[in-house]
């Protein structure tokens, strides 16, 4: 008995396989690109988190930066140690500077250094609260200083200005004073004429005075002088006769009679005699009586 032959598959059952393994080759293809597309759309969102993210944190970077700045400025002014700010800035300005890309955990450690130094900024925050008041208080006690200062300088200049008007009183208080002043014209015989004199009467010329008394003037030595001064304002002398120059009114003046007295407060009595050597011209004359550089009295007498 011969075998039975096989049959062979039928061209419709042939296409219907070579469909099925195309559909299967077309769903493995598919689901291969899905998974692709899924992966590369999973990475580019890591990927622009992650330069969110970068970015983010460099611009906070750069805020501080402007932070510390003002800070450092700031503590500056106020007198305060700003060494460890300085370290600060230029840390983040090396990290501002960096241009290379970063790994997730380079981002992860830039971010701490961000909390670190905004830490470090509240910490000096307050440090300028506690600075700007100790600056307030030595500013309150600099002031109150100097206002005591102003008032200790004014006690001082007013108790100047006190002892230089007290000292010019005494100074005036205490300077001589010239009373029962008379002029003589004394001839060659020793005869004694008032004013008016005669020229041929006047061959010696007589000034008598009293010092008068002073309680307040030292007991101390002094020089007394006389000037005899003609009506155009000359005064008369010759150094010969002992007349010499002094300083009053801060000018270099002539005197034409001077003594060496010592004052005792006692109304002493001083006594000058002038010989001029020649007549007196006709006119009216004055004698001017000085203690040092003052006046103390004066008197006239004319010539006929």
């Amino acid at each position: 008995m011969e075998p039975t032959p096989t049959p062979e598959p039928s061209k419709s059952n042939k296409a219907n396989l070579i469909i099925g393994l195309l559909f299967v080759v077309i769903l493995v293809q598919g689901i291969k690109i899905f998974f692709d597309y899924t992966d590369k759309k999973e990475i580019t969102e890591q990927k622009a988190a992650v330069e969110e993210d970068l970015a983010g944190t460099m611009q906070r970077l750069k805020e501080i930066q402007a932070e510390l700045e003002t800070k450092i400025k700031e503590i500056d002014k106020l007198g305060g140690d700003v060494k460890e700010l300085q370290k600060a800035k230029a840390e983040v300005d090396a990290q501002l500077k960096r241009s290379v890309a970063r790994s997730s955990k380079s981002i992860k450690e830039l971010k701490d250094r961000v909390e670190g130094y905004e830490e470090l900024l509240k910490i000096k925050d307050d440090e300028i609260e506690r600075l700007k008041t100790t600056n307030q208080s030595l500013f309150t006690e600099n002031r109150q200083l100097k206002t005591q200062k102003n008032q200790l300088n004014d006690s001082i200049s007013q108790l100047a200005t006190k002892r230089e008007e007290l000292s010019n009183k005494v100074a005036l208080a205490s300077q001589l004073k010239a009373e029962n002043v008379v002029v003589m014209s004394v001839n060659s015989k020793g005869k004694e004429r008032e004013s008016p004199f005669r020229a041929r009467q006047l061959e010696k010329l007589k000034v008598e005075f009293n010092l008068a008394e002073n309680k307040v003037a030292p007991i101390e030595g002094k020089k007394i002088m006389i000037r005899v001064i003609d009506e155009s304002g000359q005064v008369i002398f010759d150094v010969t006769k002992g007349s010499g120059t002094f300083i009053v009114n801060n000018k270099e003046e002539f005197y034409t009679a001077s003594q060496e007295i010592l004052f005792d407060n006692t109304r002493q009595k001083l006594t000058f005699l002038y010989e001029k050597g020649s007549e007196y011209a006709s006119g009216n004359y004055t004698v001017e009586i000085y203690a040092e550089d003052y006046e103390i009295g004066k008197v006239q007498f004319v010539v006929k």
